[in-house]
């Protein structure tokens, strides 16, 4: 039975919003900075049944997209999203109607939390350029736990006005008869699903609800509803619910299998609904599954898993599912998640009876490919890794909730990943032993979570970005996608993001290394080259343990202090380019920092309302007097209410604007200091504020352009002042909204209008004034004048106006006067000589401003050739940055009655007594200083009291040497006489020499105990004859850097009837990992087969923190249902052991024939997941990445020792 509850009242949008303008208004053309994949996780793509060609993409928090054929990309459809209403962002269902294609629906809503407000049904008839909207009593969760489900919200196929939805949180069935403007609740649908993700957390712990709906369109006509209908629920219980009424009574479907949650159910045209099944909702979990056919006329289940779930081969669940509508046997399913070595996407032809891969196994770690790759439209995607067998790059995917066949072409597939969409043309020759061809099909999709921007006015690009997940890029081209992803440190998201005002070159970024991955990544990376390459300094901030990172990074304004206010042990500085860190003082932990743009000794800092000030480089802070800023520290306020944005403004010291606050606390909007933060005044004309950012100074203007996301004569948008905010003009429209955008913001400090806007889902977008004009030049752009009089003379400059005219020339802030500072004829101007010969020596800048466009600039170096000038000697020097071979430069000066007045690096200018020091006529410039510069040519300019400057080139150079390597650095000798052999050793020299190998303090004799050709150095058998049994250790000594060393693990079998030997190297080399990972090679040296069942083998380690544990074969020559693994604690501990995992084989195993071997690949791991400490583990190998001999990993035959050395 149906009941109607209060009316729930559909309101139009974004039509039925006030248009409201603020003091002005400038039209201004958004676009997305490319990206080329979107960068984020698509749930759900949906192909409409009648029309071809219409598809749709939903995304989690970047709104929807419908495909535009002609041009081969996506369209966004909820770019009119509001501040308010930003959770239309989230979309949890879409459904298109297949009667009339023009309509469209969306379910829409974020959180189903307190993060969050009651969700919406939108609703389109012009396939979504326009929405209205109906509120619903209830929250939707477009970005929760299983949002890959689906879909929820189905239109009926014969009779398009009534439509289903199957909601969250307890919240049941939901139905519509008049295309969606009102609801009511289907009453009689009693099972609203039980499974939770995450109990007792703030997120994810509601019931994920109703999980999809399926009609069944043979069970009606045109006109008339359709009575039968299959409801999927998240349940482990009964989870397939039917109707056969039309929805006014429901069942659960008889005989239907239990214990795991049904992520899609597709019914063929054929009466078969084929269902997806895992143990979890995704889109991140998921470690078993299965896959079930119903036949609806006869009600029989059957079980079509490609892989069972009662196989020890089965370790993730399934998730997209598709049938061709053309060919209704072809059925195609894909792990949920699949997360080693790649994800698995399956296809059958016969109704699920058999099944082939995508991939398959050919003796580990090859694989068979049915597939190649092509992300030529996004090169990034390999996340900056090279293939690694069996790990591919790029992957074909990872949480494949949804995956479609179009139902009018069955070529052509698509499936969505947590960073992209992928899709296929020639599908179907998949069928015929071809290859399917996949590329990237996500043009037009830009998802990213924004974190920060910054656009440095120097370099070849004008934007770089930190964003989340996908860490960011250097963006050279803003309309193609980058090539390479940030590495060196690699990790998933960048948070924070600064660059040397002064130095613009120098970059640096944070985020949170995983060390569990790699025990050496860093969670900071600094550039010396504006971006373009990362590398990781020798250290981060510890507090008793090592930081975690995240938080917040500010750069002095050259370079030479870092700040780092890190996500969990306080603000620390480095002023030795993140080599050491000390912990900052009298400022508080969690606290938002930034630099001065000017003063590289001044930093600023913000927390709970206070604003603290350094002028140490960040070593202490003190709080300034400064009052009526938001504490953000209110009690109930959410994350996204409590933003604050802080930034300095360049070229002027102590400039600093505030924006942030939040309703609650009534302190909202935007604040201006000019005496580095000591007080701060509120700007009147602007209500609210989240963001502020600055770019290049208007036309005429000295002050650079402000932009702020706020709102401002009650209108929320995005807004630039040219006037240092004492007027604004609003830039976007009501059509350009973006949702709520309180991430990113910065203008571009060399093109006039141009803002770059960062989003909470919707990527990074750029935008540039409609009525921008071409600019005008000037050639030259420098010149030089002598003061000297017989050498002064006038300067003549041409100008190319594209249809502008010349307003004025300015000298700072003074205006030059027409007709006796400079003159004009046609397009020449000439500077008179007059007005040159007032200015001082130096470099003076002649800004030619015009009616339209950026102003031009002319540099005049100014000279006075009428003294004498000051010279130094040397003029050029060489510096090595190698540690032992730094060395002050000195520089003798011929002063010619002048004094030194500076030396400069750049604009950078040196401090006396730190960066040099001067004794009579002898300057030094310090060795801790030149250490600092880039290699390559640092050019010192000493400036005099009077006439020009003399300048050092200094060549900085660093000769600390590449060392020299070995490979293999590990080896096995068995003084068995039959077994005897030399051992090969190749050298990369890296320029090098080899000197000498030692064993201790001994050196072998070459050509006796060792030979040498090429590269490749032979240790001979009769040497390694004379070892004890155990391990030598031999140094490999070059003629520069380290030395190599050769571990050789001497063993003796003579006596010992062994036919067997063990092969090993570890998956994880990491010093500390949550898994245990060794892989195995079992060989029969032998002259006769072995019984498998009757071999055992033991990998012994500490298991550091005793827990129950856990075994897996992941893939083995004679199957991983036939390994067995056991875990023994030693009753008597041993160094690097104190446990052993000890490998089995059951009799189906079978026997191991003479010369041949077997692989099996194993993982494990304790209860809790915590980590396992592999450096020293007796049986760990921290270097080999292949197969080689392991006598550190024992083999038993029968119960008796048949290879290898216990601990």
């Amino acid at each position: 039975m149906v009941i109607l509850l209060a009316a729930i009242v559909a309101s139009f949008f974004p039509a039925s919003q006030t248009k409201v303008h603020a003091a002005g208004s400038e039209a201004y053309n958004w676009k997305n900075v490319v990206t080329g994949a979107g960068g984020g996780f698509v749930p759900g793509i949906i192909f409409n049944q009648t029309q071809p060609n219409l598809i749709y993409a939903r995304t989690d928090i970047g709104g929807a997209y419908r495909w535009n054929q002609a041009t081969g990309s996506w369209i966004p459809l909820n770019d009119s999203v509001g501040w308010t209403d930003w959770n239309k962002n989230g979309v949890d269902a879409l459904a298109t109607d297949p009667i009339d294609p023009n309509r469209v629906y969306m379910a829409t809503g974020t959180y189903t939390n307190a993060w969050d407000n009651n969700g919406q049904i939108m609703r389109s008839t012009d396939q979504g350029a326009t929405w209205q909207t109906t509120a619903l009593p209830f929250k939707v969760g477009g970005n929760m736990p299983g949002r890959s489900m689906g879909e929820r919200l189905m239109i009926d196929p014969n009779k398009n006005s009534i439509l289903f939805y199957g909601a969250r949180s307890g919240n049941g069935l939901w139905k519509s008869t008049d295309y969606g403007v009102t609801w009511s609740k289907v009453t009689s649908f009693t099972n609203v699903g039980t499974y939770i993700q995450n109990p007792g957390q703030e997120y994810g712990s509601d019931p994920v609800g109703l999980a999809w709906i399926t009609f069944d369109k043979s069970k009606g006509s045109l006109g008339n509803a359709t009575q039968t209908i299959y409801v999927g629920v998240a349940d482990t219980g009964n989870s397939v619910f039917r109707s056969t009424d039309g929805g006014a009574t429901w069942a659960a479907v008889p005989g239907q299998p239990t214990g795991y949650l049904p992520h899609h159910g597709v019914l063929s045209s054929t009466g078969k609904l084929y269902i997806s099944y895992s143990d979890g909702v995704g889109p991140y979990d998921g470690a078993k599954g299965d896959v079930w056919k119903l036949d609806t006329a006869t009600g029989t289940w059957t079980k079509i898993s490609p892989v069972p779930s009662s196989s020890t081969d089965d370790y993730f669940g399934y998730g997209g599912l598709a049938v061709d509508a053309q060919n209704p046997n072809t059925v195609m399913v894909a792990t949920l998640n699949s997360w080693w070595p790649d994800a698995i996407i399956f296809r059958s032809t016969d109704g699920g009876t058999t099944w082939s891969r995508i991939w398959d196994w050919n003796g580990y770690p090859n694989r068979t490919l049915r597939y190649t790759q092509d992300i030529s439209a996004a090169p990034w995607l390999t996340f900056g890794k090279t293939a690694n067998p069996p790990i591919p790059s790029p992957l074909i995917g990872w949480m494949i909730g949804d995956l479609e066949i179009d139902p009018f072409n069955s070529n052509r597939m698509l499936y969505g990943t947590g960073a992209t969409i992928y899709g296929s043309n020639n599908l179907t020759a998949w069928d015929t032993g071809g290859t399917v061809n996949i590329s990237v099909a996500a043009k037009g999709i830009e998802e990213t979570a924004v974190l920060g921007l910054i656009s440095p006015p120097t370099g070849s690009s004008h934007l770089i970005s930190a964003l989340g997940d996908i860490s960011g890029f250097r963006h050279e081209d803003l309309t193609k996608a980058p090539t390479t992803y940030q590495t060196q440190p690699t990790y998933a998201s960048t948070q924070s993001i600064d660059y040397a005002e002064l130095n613009p070159s120098f970059m640096v970024r944070i985020g949170s290394a995983d060390k569990s991955t790699d025990a050496n990544m860093k969670s900071i990376g600094l550039s010396s080259d504006g971006g373009a390459n990362w590398y990781m300094p020798s250290a981060e901030p510890s507090k008793g343990t090592t930081t975690v990172g995240n938080g917040q990074v500010a750069v002095s304004a050259s370079g030479n202090s870092i700040v780092w206010s890190t996500g969990d042990i306080g603000v620390y500085y480095s002023k030795t380019s993140g080599n050491s860190w000390t912990a900052s003082s009298g400022v508080p932990a969690n606290a938002k920092v930034l630099s001065d743009r000017v003063n590289p000794n001044k930093f600023y800092a913000f927390y709970a309302g206070i604003f603290y000030i350094s002028t140490d480089g960040g070593a202490t802070f003190a709080a300034t007097a400064a009052t009526g800023l938001p504490t953000n520290t209110a009690p109930g306020l959410q994350p996204n209410q409590a933003q604050i944005s802080i930034k300095a403004v360049p070229g002027i010291e102590g400039d600093i604007w505030f924006a942030g606050g939040n309703t609650v606390e009534a302190k909202y909007g935007l604040w201006h200091s000019t005496n580095s933060g000591t007080s701060f005044s509120k700007l009147t004309n602007v209500q609210e504020a989240d963001l502020i950012g600055f770019g290049m100074a208007a036309p005429g203007k000295s002050y650079q352009a402000l932009y702020t996301v706020a709102k401002i004569d009650g209108v929320r948008g995005v807004f630039r002042s040219d006037d240092t905010g004492t007027t604004w003009v609003r830039i976007n429209d009501d059509q350009h909204q973006y949702a709520k955008i309180n991430m990113a913001i910065t203008g571009d400090p060399r093109i006039y209008g141009r803002v770059y806007l960062g989003t909470n889902g919707r990527g990074i977008l750029y935008a540039d004034p409609v009525a921008a004009t071409n600019n005008s030049t000037i050639s030259p752009t420098s010149a030089t004048f002598d003061k000297k009089t017989a050498n002064q003379a006038d300067i003549a400059v041409t100008m190319t106006l594209n249809g502008n005219t010349l307003s004025n020339i300015k000298n700072g802030t003074a205006t030059l006067v027409s007709g006796t500072d400079y003159t004009v004829s046609g397009s020449v101007v000439t500077v008179k000589k007059a007005y040159l010969a007032a200015q001082a020596v130096g470099t003076t800048t002649l800004a030619f401003n015009f009616t339209a466009g950026s102003a031009a600039n002319l540099a005049v170096t100014v000279v006075d050739t009428s003294v004498a000038n000051s010279a130094i000697s040397p003029t050029s020097a060489t510096f090595d940055k190698k540690t032992a071979n730094q060395a002050d430069i000195a520089v003798t000066m011929t002063l010619n009655g002048n004094t030194l007045s500076s030396i400069k690096n750049g604009t950078a200018t040196l401090v006396s007594g730190t960066d040099y020091t001067v004794s009579g006529s002898v300057v030094t410039i310090k060795k801790a200083y030149l250490a600092t510069q880039a290699v390559g040519t640092t050019t010192l300019a000493f400036n005099f009291s009077a006439g020009s400057a003399a300048s050092l080139a200094v060549t900085v150079v660093d000769t600390t040497v590449a060392n020299s390597t070995i490979s293999p650095t590990s080896a096995t000798f068995d003084k068995k006489t039959a077994n005897q052999a030399d051992i090969a050793v190749t050298m990369t020299l890296n320029g090098n020499t080899l000197s000498n190998i030692k064993n201790g303090t001994a050196t072998l004799v070459s050509g006796t105990d060792y030979t040498v050709s090429g590269s490749v150095v032979t240790i001979k058998k009769a040497y390694l004859a004379a070892r004890a049994v155990g391990t030598t250790t031999l140094a490999f000594n070059f003629s520069a850097g380290s030395a190599a060393n050769l571990a050789v693990t001497v063993v003796d079998t003579t006596g010992t009837a062994s036919s067997l030997k063990v092969q090993m190297y570890n998956g994880s080399t990491a010093a500390s990992s949550n898994t245990l990972n060794p892989q195995f090679k079992l060989v029969n040296t032998g002259t006769s087969a072995i019984t498998l069942s009757n071999v055992k083998l033991r990998y012994y380690y500490t298991i550091d923190g005793v827990q129950a544990q856990s075994f897996w074969c992941d893939w083995s020559t004679v199957g991983s249902t036939n390994v067995t693994g056991s875990f023994i604690g030693m009753t008597t501990p041993k160094t690097g052991a104190d446990y052993y995992l000890e490998i089995g084989f059951t009799s189906g195993a079978g026997s191991l024939a003479a010369g041949q071997s077997i692989e099996i690949q194993t993982r494990s791991s304790k209860s809790d997941w915590t980590n396992y400490t592999q450096t020293g583990d007796y049986s760990f190998d921290s270097t080999d990445t292949s197969y080689v001999d392991w006598t550190k990993a024992p083999a038993y035959l029968s119960g008796s020792l048949a290879w290898g050395v216990e601990p």
